[in-house]
């Protein structure tokens, strides 16, 4: 090294060229080493990585490179989900072929990686719209459909009219079409689904075996699934149809069911037609339908949603009173749980409640209370389960939970219904009418009917020739060259599915293929899968916390009863890291500004810099493009360096706490980056000599005080990577290191003393070792520079003397007759003869004892002399 000035850009290259010539991250299998597969949800090529990324993978870099130096044989992989809308919009707005751009956005993301010096294997790169992943996507499609769990049914979809296509949910704002916002309505068409609901049971009840997964992820999971426990019941109705005698629900709370007073549906429900044909209510009901299935359902289910429905026109019958109950559609009813359609219990329900004050209608009260203290009518929804039936016929007087076991066993004995176990969970709907993804592999025969792709046919390969308008049916439903094919059963004319796999499917087993990602034969080998499945550490955001764990759970449960994994459950451990987030700045004229676009500073106030008018500073939010309050990477990289980058990123924040942006924190990780290099720079050409020959001579005390610093080091770095993940106070005991090793080297130069080199030897290797995982080439330069041939990167972890841990000297109170009169320092290997001499001699204690004599002296070992005297 010839420059004291740190110089990352330089030596960065030079660091990531080298690990690339010499493939140092390349894993093999070695049943001698305790495997560990570290993993980081694997990113959608949009074209550029951001500090979302540079945090999620710094995370499972430190992870990863930590595991490699103490013994594990690490399997580090990455790739790209690269089916996906964005690049199919991109066809239609730019008019560059998804490929194309899917393509160029990975070389360029990918050399973004590299530049942060992450230590994949990127040999097992993947990309899931390669015909070598998709294949298999097409595989599994095909055990599925042999095992039933793959079915096609009639669905509703999101259709724009104008555009005369099915648009994504994500192209659906504020219930207009992303493109033409032409309202958007609900349309039916077969679409395919994955039958996760046959897992159900096995999704929820694993919840209990992930110990390791933060708590509100399964809380997420387990009400995702919503199992429920209850009976469903048959309404018949008032006025019943020919093929619609009644309307069945599910309710978990039969005790109640004397209170139903109306029924409401989801608007999405199939039944609200067959009910409003041929009535006056039905332009108003089409009108509610089409209005509040724009909605989000999310808000829809909130609790401080305004409640409103319309009436159908149509009754059923309560089969309990034989009343007859008025059924309407209600914006807060989901067609996707239980049957679409609900007993409305107003007195005990407060949503029912408030849409029955709404509409004027009945709110009988069939549960008291244990204090019998409620009267009609009422001010709220009594929603406890605790209490006596009451205005319930023959089950007036039980107590609830015994009322809820009578009228099931009634309905059942009356043939009224059934008990059930519901779940809120529903079958996946695969189907995408779109282009970027993953042909399902059916055929469709007017002699043979729905006819599967044979294995030896695959993969059934994505045409490149396809218009891109963004207008009417799916390209591929427009390429004829692609539609048109043979029946594989009676070699007649047939026509392929044109539906694409929802790009959940990519990301629902891209971590088995990482295992074996070269095999032709298979998705995943069956002994590979077993050396590496399941993952150990698995790191992403919390936005992911439900659908893609849950595909990916279900996937691998699935997989598991093809017999090509043994595991039942994907990922043992997880880790949801936070957001990185960036105060905003808003122009009252040019709107949202970038850090860029902002001149002035904090004390002169900023100002827009194309009107030079103040700006105002909003909330620290995520960053994101909207807002315009992100940090370019590759700027950030080029100014500092990609190990400040990622020694930020891992130190502002604990990792599953959001990291607030600090132009100053990134300031400070540099500084400490300068400073460790001119450390290690001045103090190499001493802990670069050869061992001092002869017999090794008594420590000194300054010798002893750095080597006990350097192992509480090794042990707080240690515990906080492998224990807790606290990576920033990790950091910050490797920046008290520092102090003290520059404190101890101003007293060391010039030194002949070999045991203070020999310390401060180990004590700057050790700092090396430690800074690796977070800053990779500047501890790798410095390594080399301090006089060693091999790479950090495979350098043992070091270890810590316990002996070293305890303290040199200890503290000893002095009581004399158990009053506090002083404290003695003492070396902490004295035995109590020692201590209790000293403390005897100790100058303030003398003045308490003197002409008095001692009776009795109370040692507590290393913690305590109590002198007792009288006189």
């Amino acid at each position: 090294m010839s420059e004291r000035t740190y110089n990352p850009q330089q030596i960065e290259v030079k660091w990531q060229r080298k690990w690339a010539e010499q493939q140092t991250f390349r894993v093999t299998e070695d049943s001698s080493r305790p495997k560990f597969y570290c993993l980081e949800m694997f990113p959608y090529p949009s074209g550029r990585i951001h500090m979302g990324h540079v945090r999620n993978y710094a995370i499972g870099d430190v992870l990863a490179r930590f595991k490699t130096m103490r013994g594990h044989n690490v399997l580090h992989p990455m790739g790209w989900d690269a089916f996906g809308l964005p690049a199919e919009n991109a066809a239609i707005e730019k008019g560059v072929h998804p490929a194309v751009w899917t393509t160029e956005n990975i070389r360029y993301m990918r050399n973004q990686l590299e530049r942060l010096g992450l230590s994949y294997d990127w040999s097992r790169e993947i990309t899931t719209c390669e015909p070598d992943y998709y294949t298999w996507n097409q595989w599994l499609f095909l055990k599925f459909y042999e095992k039933g769990l793959a079915y096609k049914k009639r669905s509703s979809v999101n259709w724009c009219p104008s555009c005369e296509t099915v648009l994504a949910n994500e192209q659906v704002e504020e219930g207009r079409c992303w493109r033409c916002e032409s309202v958007v309505v609900q349309k039916e068409l077969e679409q395919w689904f994955f039958r996760i609901t046959a897992y159900a049971e096995e999704l929820l009840a694993g919840c209990d075996r992930l110990p390791a997964w933060p708590a509100r992820v399964l809380t997420m999971q387990r009400n995702w699934i919503g199992r429920s426990i209850g009976v469903e019941v048959d309404f018949p109705l008032a006025e019943p149809l020919s093929d619609l005698p009644a309307i069945r629900i599910f309710t978990t709370r039969q005790d109640t069911i004397f209170g139903a007073t109306f029924m409401s549906l989801a608007p999405e429900s199939p039944l609200v037609e067959r009910l409003i044909e041929g009535r006056p209510e039905a332009k108003a009901v089409r009108e509610f339908v089409a209005r509040v299935s724009r909605q989000e359902k999310a808000l829809r289910t909130a609790a401080d949603l305004e409640k409103e429905g319309v009436f159908t026109g149509a009754c059923a019958v309560n089969p309990f009173t034989l009343e007859p109950i008025p059924i309407w559609v209600a914006n807060f009813v989901l067609y996707e749980y239980g049957t679409g359609a609900i007993m409305a219990v107003p007195a005990h329900d407060q949503r029912d409640f408030e849409f029955a004050t709404r509409y004027g209608l009945p709110i009988p009260l069939v549960i008291q209370n244990p204090e019998g203290t409620l009267r009609e009518p009422l001010t709220a929804a009594y929603e406890e389960q605790a209490g006596t039936l009451v205005n319930s016929s023959r089950f007036s007087g039980l107590p609830v939970a015994e009322g809820k076991e009578r009228i099931a066993d009634f309905i059942e004995a009356c043939g009224m219904g059934a008990r059930t176990v519901n779940y809120r969970l529903r079958d996946w709907g695969i189907s995408r009418q779109r282009y970027w993804g993953t042909p399902i592999p059916i055929i469709y025969c007017q002699t043979c009917g729905t006819v599967p792709v044979p294995e030896a046919d695959l993969p059934v390969m994505l045409p490149k020739d396809v218009p891109f308008t963004g207008k009417g049916a799916s390209p591929l439903a427009q390429s004829e060259q692609f539609v048109k094919t043979q029946c594989p059963k009676c070699k007649g004319p047939g026509r392929r599915e044109t539906d694409t796999m929802d790009t959940f499917v990519d990301s629902s087993w891209y971590f088995l293929r990482y295992c074996s990602p070269h095999d032709t034969t298979r998705p995943v080998d069956p002994e590979k899968a077993d050396r590496w499945m399941p993952v150990d550490q698995y790191i992403g955001g919390i936005e992911h916390a439900v659908l893609h764990l849950l595909y990916a759970r279900f996937f691998t449960k699935a997989v598991r009863d093809l017999g090509l994994v043994k595991v039942d459950e994907p990922f043992t451990s997880l880790l949801t890291q936070g957001m990185v987030c960036k105060e905003t700045y808003r122009c009252e004229e040019h709107g949202w500004l970038f850090p860029s676009e902002l001149i002035g500073g904090e004390k002169s106030g900023w100002r827009c810099a194309h009107c030079s008018r103040p700006v105002e500073r909003g909330r620290v939010e995520k960053m994101s493009k909207s807002k315009k309050n992100i940090v370019d990477p590759e700027h950030l990289i080029a100014t500092y360096g990609a190990d400040t980058a990622r020694l930020f990123s891992l130190f502002a924040a604990p990792p599953e706490k959001d990291l607030e942006w600090s132009d100053e924190g990134v300031e400070g990780a540099f500084r400490f980056l300068g400073r460790v290099w001119r450390l290690v720079h001045d103090l190499a050409p001493l802990i670069a000599q050869q061992q001092v020959a002869g017999g090794a001579p008594v420590a000194s005390k300054r010798e002893q005080d750095l080597r006990r610093l350097t192992h509480r080091t090794i042990r707080k770095v240690t515990d906080d990577i492998e224990h807790e993940f606290q990576f920033n106070t990790a950091i910050a005991a490797l920046m008290e290191f520092v102090n003290g090793l520059y404190k101890f080297a101003a007293g060391t130069k010039g030194t002949d003393q070999p045991g203070e080199v020999a310390a401060l030897r180990e004590a700057v290797s050790a700092l090396l070792v430690l800074l690796t995982p977070f800053a990779p080439h500047i501890a790798e330069e410095l390594w080399a520079e301090t006089g060693h041939t091999t790479t950090l990167a495979r350098q043992p972890w070091p270890r810590y003397e316990e002996a070293l841990l305890r303290e040199a000297v200890l503290t000893i109170p002095i009581q004399v007759n158990g009053k506090l009169r002083s404290k003695v320092t003492v070396p902490a290997d004295w035995n109590e003869r020692q201590i209790v001499d000293t403390a005897k001699a100790d100058a303030k204690v003398v003045e308490w004892i003197k002409g008095k004599t001692i009776k009795n002296v109370v040692y507590v070992e290393k913690r305590l002399v109590n002198i007792v005297v009288e006189g």
